[in-house]
């Protein structure tokens, strides 16, 4: 019987709508699962070195997952030639990304031992995460899944040899990372008492800080709880995680309730459009944006009758936000440092910080490795002028001290440079300006209002000029704050 419901498996496809993947990606729990996974890559030395010195995910977690989501769907998908394009892309953003870690320990991205146990984790913790709500998975189907992941593995490294052929053997692999490699990480230790607590509010819930910051106050602890909880006994006990009274009977609640999603109708629940509409800026041309209006509206309201009822003497909140579409609106120097400048939330601003920006504008417009590569260019020799110009003591990176006392003009050569080289990119069809159906693929939001209200289009010298105003004016309300500095 076993042998039969392999074999079927075996010669179904392996990605698109009829895969494993696809029918769980859309599964509340996949959240969880999703938390669970990336503590357990943390936990890997080399990736944990990386994260720490590369990733945005502390900064911008909400942008990092939709990335992820995205990247992720290209991967799992039925076309062929974008899974390739996506696969060449990863390995190009990851062979940027190698170091020491603060034991003087080597990383590299690229390492494939590395990179089979990211794909493991993702794998084990789907697994898991059905058996903690009640609903383990069956032979065939783990069997299949699993190839799955190995077929996922081998489209980035060109073979799946890091992972065992044999299911069975992959568990004796996993256990055997679990209790010979991981560690109680830097940025394992991050994700679990550091993120949850001071998580920043997605697009959608920006204008309600007060709202947020109550409910982060509760599910905060809550999901570290949860995670801490779910993760294998044997890595809880070597790094010495706490164990909460009552974290096991709560762990396992958590996902039993957000298994009960399966009685819901198909298509209520999207993975894809919940994370677009948390993304959603209120002055997008989207037309979920007048919904996403009346909700910021009405969490507002609440987020007000909350200020009412707390006692006084407490923090007080920030003042309004400048209204959407003026333009004028001013950060102070300390804001622009921590929104748009430190991109890896480290405190300083250095080349991963850069590396992080370029990375983010060469995913949103898709470049091809040419174009890519001028990006990256162009930002090394920003920040070797920033570097030139800023880092008084000579330390390799600049604090936000140090660029407080000096209130730079950063809109230099290289700066100037680099907003060439995205216009470049961004006027496919060399007409020398940027249409309204070319500013929207650059920005993913649609920010008509910011397109010239003359000809509808965006000249060399304007687009340049609203890219420097931007970065080193310090101005709000552009299609660059979602882009660079929305979490």
């Amino acid at each position: 019987m076993t042998t039969e419901t392999t074999d079927t498996a075996v010669e179904a496809p392996l990605f698109g709508p009829e895969s494993e993947f696809s029918a769980l990606f859309d599964d509340p729990r996949w959240a969880l699962a999703m938390i669970r996974a990336t503590v357990l890559e943390a936990a890997h030395p080399q990736i944990g070195a990386a994260l720490v010195d590369n990733s945005t995910f502390v900064a911008h977690p909400w942008r990092r997952l939709r990335n992820t989501f995205l990247s992720m769907r290209r991967m799992f998908g039925t076309d062929v030639a974008e899974r390739e394009r996506e696969a060449a892309r990863l390995n190009r953003l990851h062979a940027r990304m190698s170091g020491s870690d603060s034991r003087g320990r080597a990383y590299d991205a690229m390492d494939r031992a590395t990179r089979a146990w990211v794909v493991a984790t993702l794998f084990e913790s789907a697994v898991t995460m059905c058996r903690l709500s009640g609903q383990p998975l069956d032979q065939g189907t783990m069997e299949r899944m699993y190839a799955e992941y190995r077929t996922f593995l081998a489209a980035l490294d060109g073979d799946a040899a890091e992972l065992p052929e044999d299911l069975n053997d992959f568990w004796r692999y996993f256990d055997r990372v679990v209790e010979n490699e991981l560690e109680n990480t830097e940025a394992a230790r991050v994700i679990l008492y550091r993120l949850f607590d001071h998580l920043p509010a997605p697009a959608l819930l920006a204008g309600a800080p007060t709202l947020w910051a109550a409910g982060r106050a509760v599910a905060g602890p809550l999901l570290g709880t949860i995670t801490v909880a779910s993760l294998p006994e044997p890595y809880r006990r070597r790094a010495g995680l706490p164990e909460m009274p009552g974290a096991q009977t709560l762990m396992q609640g958590a996902y039993l309730t957000a298994g009960l999603a399966r009685f819901l109708p198909d298509g209520w629940i999207s993975a894809e459009s919940i994370i677009e509409v948390l993304s959603l800026s209120p002055g997008s041309d989207d037309p979920r944006a007048r919904t996403v209006a009346a909700l910021r509206a009405r969490m507002k309201r609440a987020s007000a009758l909350i200020r009412l009822l707390t006692p006084l003497g407490g923090e007080a909140g920030p003042g309004p936000a400048p209204s959407a579409g003026t333009g004028e609106g001013r950060r102070s120097a300390g804001e622009f440092f921590r929104q748009v400048l430190d991109q890896t939330g480290d405190g300083y601003l250095d080349w991963p910080d850069l590396a992080a920006m370029a990375r983010e504008l060469s995913t949103r417009l898709d470049l091809d490795e040419p174009e890519e590569t001028r990006l990256y260019d162009a930002f090394a020799a920003w920040w070797r002028e920033l570097q030139a110009a800023l880092d008084t003591d000579g330390d390799g990176r600049v604090s936000a001290d140090e660029y407080a006392a000096a209130i730079p003009s950063l809109a230099g050569p290289a700066l100037i440079r680099v907003a060439e080289v995205l216009f470049d990119a961004t006027d496919k069809d060399g007409s020398g300006s940027i249409d309204a159906d070319e500013h929207r693929t650059l920005f993913r939001t649609a920010f008509h209002r910011d397109l010239n209200p003359t000809d509808g289009a965006y000249g060399r010298s304007t687009f340049v000029g609203d890219f420097l105003s931007f970065m080193s004016g310090r101005r709000t309300s552009t299609p660059y704050d979602p882009l660079l500095a929305d979490a």
